[in-house]
């Protein structure tokens, strides 16, 4: 039976809603000016797996800089800049500028192709986008990127392309003086403007306020149990949500020192990494820890991990029959959206610890109430009863989201009951122990390796394939990456089948949406299944999918 919340953690989330709703609030102050010059704030590790430290001192003297460039820019409180970079020191060091200038930080995932780059940059009406050496030919003039945009762009190569016209990070860096005064805007101004997806239409903006810290913060002394002296690793990418708001935004919120890894992904290098830095809190998507499990290298004993944490996607339980022996901790599974932060989770502090139960993603953060409501109407489901996972918003103090940028229609589909729930979009049941078990999202958005993908947008670039008449994209069940995509494909007419176009296809989401979002496998079908109105009906064909791939299991066995 998991903990009830006491007395001092209600008083402890209470204290941080007032710290970071306070009028007075400074981002930079909170973020980085309070804690010691001489502290650690992040440990730096480049690919050949060196580590650089940097200070809260330097980043404070860098990102004074750094305000002061963005500044001479024309850049001011409340305006845009997106960064399309990869992890690394320059990267906390914009993110901290454009905050102490009171500037709003949009995230953009550096796998993304030219299309789904300008259409955040455009609809944020970005100033500035800042990006690295490799993805500084994404945003020259072409079929997608305008030819007199309305952003600069800001290049951290040693030497930009004047052809392209951006400016040097290093060159206006070095150009200021450090100094810049914190800006001072309070709890309700925007720090982030992030997109997250969705079913149908095109991404949808969420504006995140510096009372958001609260709930950020919540979840890394309650949910990761952080402590002074961890060295702390978020394995996330921080284009995306967990990644930025509790491995960026959470180490900074603490102080606690952490780690960050300038590489992709590599099974041999994170064991690597844990065992030679002492890392004693590690958080990564399933998809990461199953890679783990999968590596048959010799990898190095890792002795010093106290808590392992997983989100992004359910966490299967062959995982932890695996971690026990091989990273010497269970990992704990938790659960959170981009519209709200953490919101249930396996907890590691010690006053909400529990059992772990297989399946379940936990109980709730303290500062937060769900519930679960009944599919077909406004009510509190039953404990064991599946329905809608909610949130009861007068009883959350850690509740920030009010609605999706210029689209009041899908804002107002996130709460049911006249607002007195927050609808999270899955579905899912309480037990009788408090405990909630995911069952299955609400729409058909997929999560693959931890990363949500909308179908709608994987189909908006597939139906302009000059030999693609209609398709449909669902998620298929995968061992290491938890699902991947697959296209159901109409062909126009004289339009022929087979290897060619299939690569065809692949290669043309790659280049016009992202890398790591392309069908792994195109099904050609006459026909897509419909509504009588015309609405494709996705689970038809996942429904055909799973009974072709138990068949296909069977017939092996």
């Amino acid at each position: 039976m998991p903990a009830e919340q006491s007395k001092p953690l209600a008083s402890r989330v209470q204290e941080l809603v007032e710290l970071y709703r306070d009028p007075k609030a400074s981002v930079a102050h909170l973020l980085c000016d309070q804690h010691a010059p001489d502290a650690l704030a992040y440990k730096v590790v480049g690919t050949d797996l060196e580590a650089t430290d940097l200070t809260y001192g330097r980043l404070r003297t860098e990102s004074e800089r750094f305000a002061a460039a963005l500044a001479d820019l024309g850049v001011g409180p409340g305006d845009r800049v997106a960064t399309l970079m990869g992890k690394g020191t320059e990267y906390l060091i914009t993110l901290m500028g454009l905050w102490r200038l009171g500037a709003v930080h949009v995230p953009i995932f550096t796998a993304f192709a030219p299309p789904a780059i300008a259409f955040r940059l455009k609809g944020s009406g970005a100033k500035v986008v800042i990006c690295d050496a490799a993805q500084q030919d994404k945003l020259r003039p072409g079929e997608d990127m305008p030819a007199d945009p309305q952003w600069q762009v800001v290049t951290t190569a040693s030497q930009a392309v004047a052809s392209a016209g951006p400016l040097s990070f290093h060159a206006i860096l070095a150009a200021q003086a450090p100094g810049w005064s914190a800006a001072v805007l309070g709890g309700d101004a925007p720090i982030i403007q992030i997109y997250t997806s969705g079913t149908t239409g095109t991404p949808k903006g969420v504006v995140v306020p510096t009372r958001a810290l609260a709930g950020f913060r919540a979840y890394a002394e309650f949910g990761l149990g952080l402590l002074p002296d961890d060295l702390y690793w978020c394995a996330a990418d921080p284009g995306w949500a967990y990644g930025l708001y509790f491995g960026v935004l959470g180490s900074f919120t603490t102080g606690v020192p952490s780690l960050l890894l300038t590489s992709g992904f590599d099974a041999k290098a994170t064991f690597e990494v844990l065992a030679r830095y002492n890392v004693t809190n590690f958080t990564a998507a399933p998809t990461v820890y199953r890679s783990l499990r999968a590596f048959e290298g010799l990898r190095p004993q890792v002795t010093s991990l106290r808590c392992a944490s997983s989100a992004g996607e359910p966490l299967t339980p062959e995982v932890n029959e695996w971690a026990v022996e091989a990273l010497g901790v269970t990992v704990h599974d938790h659960y959170g959206q981009t519209e709200a932060g953490m919101l249930i989770n396996n907890h590691h502090h010690p006053e909400l610890r529990g059992p772990i139960k297989p399946g379940s993603m936990g109980t709730p953060l303290p500062g937060w109430s769900l519930l679960v409501l009944k599919n077909q109407e406004d009510a509190i489901a039953p404990d064991g009863e599946l329905g809608r996972v909610a949130v009861e918003v007068k009883d959350s103090p850690l509740a920030w989201f009010s609605g999706y940028v210029s689209d009041p229609l899908k804002s107002a589909e996130k709460f049911a009951g006249n607002g007195r729930w927050y609808l999270t979009g899955d579905a899912g049941r309480r037990d009788q122990d408090g405990y909630f078990h995911f069952s299955s999202r609400d729409d058909d958005v997929i999560i693959m390796a931890g990363y949500r993908i909308g179908p709608f947008e994987i189909e908006s670039i597939i139906v302009t394939h000059p030999a693609v008449s209609e398709c449909a994209v669902i998620a298929v069940p995968d061992a290491t990456r938890g699902e991947v995509l697959e296209a159901y494909v109409v062909l126009r007419p004289g339009e022929e089948e087979g290897t060619e176009q299939v690569k065809s296809i692949q290669n043309w989401v790659k280049t016009r949406y992202a890398a790591h979002a392309f069908p792994r496998q195109v099904h050609f079908t006459e026909a897509l299944p419909k509504t009588p109105s015309g609405k494709v009906q996705r689970f038809v064909l996942r429904q055909q999918r799973r009974e072709q791939m138990t068949s296909s299991v069977a017939a092996a066995s």
